[in-house]
């Protein structure tokens, strides 16, 4: 567990995979407990990551900050980019992904749909190419909307899985899926400050593959 920033409203981290963002046995407030040796420290989940995501997550340490935090993720102000690597490429370097997206909870996936129906949501993101290597192109990703699994799914429909990708895909690759929380820009809710953050995702399979391309 990496905290990279932390004070008394705030504190953000890095969240590793396989770890729920919610606040649970083994969920990620949990584990920031553990560091910060405060099993009773107030600890707030006001955005999540996929279990099987990793990268920047901030969290609220008192109630005030989690309303202040939400506040700015309802109205659009809070700001998160993700890097990916998909398999093959996308037409144009750069572009927008729109989608009617479905979610079945009992199979606890989403799918594309072509039309509204009950339960569909928009789905928008814009992505930007950054690098291609042996196959791969790694992507930048901006979230207008925050749908669950939405960068899995829009990316899968189109046939470019995320390299790792296990539910939307089958593939044989021997990695973590490669999404990765790049950057998260908030204003402190206390402060009034503009706060980013930017982490790079760990050298290793599949991003390890870009480092000189």
């Amino acid at each position: 567990m990496k905290i990279i920033y932390q004070d008394a409203d705030i504190l953000v981290c890095l969240k590793p995979p396989r770890v729920l963002s919610t606040d649970e046995p083994g969920g990620l407030p949990e584990l920031i407990r553990q560091e910060l040796g405060d099993e009773k420290a107030d600890v707030r989940t006001v955005h999540r990551l996929d279990r099987v995501v990793s990268g920047l997550m901030v969290l609220a340490r008192n109630a005030a900050a989690a309303s202040a935090l939400s506040k700015q993720i309802r109205e659009n102000t809070f700001q998160k980019e993700y890097l990916a690597v998909v398999h093959g490429s996308p037409e144009a370097e750069a572009g927008t992904l729109t989608d009617l997206l479905l979610r079945d909870k009992a199979r606890k996936m989403t799918m594309v749909v072509t039309q509204m129906q009950k339960g569909a949501q928009n789905a928008v993101l814009r992505y930007r190419v950054a690098a291609k290597a042996e196959g791969m192109t790694k992507v930048n990703i901006q979230l207008i909307t925050g749908r669950t699994h939405q960068i899995r799914v829009q990316f899968a429909s189109r046939g470019m899985p995320l390299v790792g990708e296990r539910k939307y895909a089958v593939l044989n690759d021997d990695c973590e899926i490669a999404l990765w929380s790049a950057m998260v820009g908030f204003t402190h809710p206390t402060t009034g400050e503009k706060m980013v953050f930017r982490e790079q995702p760990p050298r290793a399979y599949p991003w390890s593959s870009f480092e000189n391309a």
